[in-house]
């Protein structure tokens, strides 16, 4: 990474950082580092920041809906921290131009793989909570999700994509999405990747760290794919 592209993620993220050396770990890509001779990589800081987030949003949703029951809150959660929508933030601040990743991850397209971005983003929310505190960790989160808790929180029902799927399926296109599924890594750090399709065609895929996120992930994109057509329903 170079140091504009450092400058340029700094001020995407609004976060100065005192220690450089964090902002370079968190971008530290497993691959890169295995290529670079077993350099350390961003999973721990990935697991922080996993952790950091999930408080901050937790929080959030909960003040945002008093009158909720606890399911309603999970999925909003859910869908705030879903690995598809943290990609589609850390797309927004240009983490997968700073990324670090090896020859083979480069090759195939990983700075564009949901799972590297939504890592990467993650892993930087851990190294801003190590470097600045929670307090500055807790701002970045509001500054980078709050909108989306919002836009979400206002989808209600919506919020099971799978079931806004399976019904807008069957009353416009009579028939049902079918999902193939497929997963990566230990037992103990799976990913899992979740293809819809509706009359054999393919509208969505997502990512998530169980089957039933990774299924609402494709379930979500394949809605905004149909939403976008020709003679879609307003």
């Amino acid at each position: 990474m170079t140091t504009a592209e450092a400058s340029a993620l700094e001020h995407a993220l609004g976060v100065d950082f005192a220690d450089g050396a964090l902002l370079d770990l968190a971008l530290a890509h497993r691959s890169w580092a295995f290529e670079a001779g077993g350099q350390p990589t961003n999973e721990r800081l990935e697991f922080l920041g996993d952790a950091v987030l999930g408080l901050v949003i937790t929080d959030r949703v909960y003040r945002a809906l008093p009158e909720a029951p606890e399911g309603r809150l999970a999925k909003l959660r859910a869908a705030t921290v879903s690995a598809t929508t943290l990609a589609s933030v850390a797309r927004g601040l240009g983490v997968g131009e700073a990324v670090k990743l090896g020859r083979g991850e480069e090759q195939s397209g990983g700075r564009d793989k949901d799972s590297i971005l939504a890592d990467t983003l993650e892993a930087l929310i851990g190294a801003v909570y190590l470097d600045r505190g929670l307090d500055a960790a807790t701002a970045l989160v509001h500054r980078l999700f709050d909108g989306i808790v919002d836009e979400l929180q206002s989808a209600k029902g919506a919020l099971d994509f799978k079931t806004a799927l399976q019904e807008l399926s069957a009353a416009e296109l009579s028939t049902l999405p079918a999902y193939e599924l497929s997963e990566e890594g230990p037992d103990h750090e799976k990913r899992f990747t979740a293809v819809v399709r509706v009359g054999g065609e393919s509208l969505g895929s997502g990512q998530g760290r169980s089957k039933k996120e990774a299924e609402q992930a494709a379930a979500r994109r394949a809605l905004d794919a149909l939403a976008t057509r020709p003679g879609a329903a307003e």
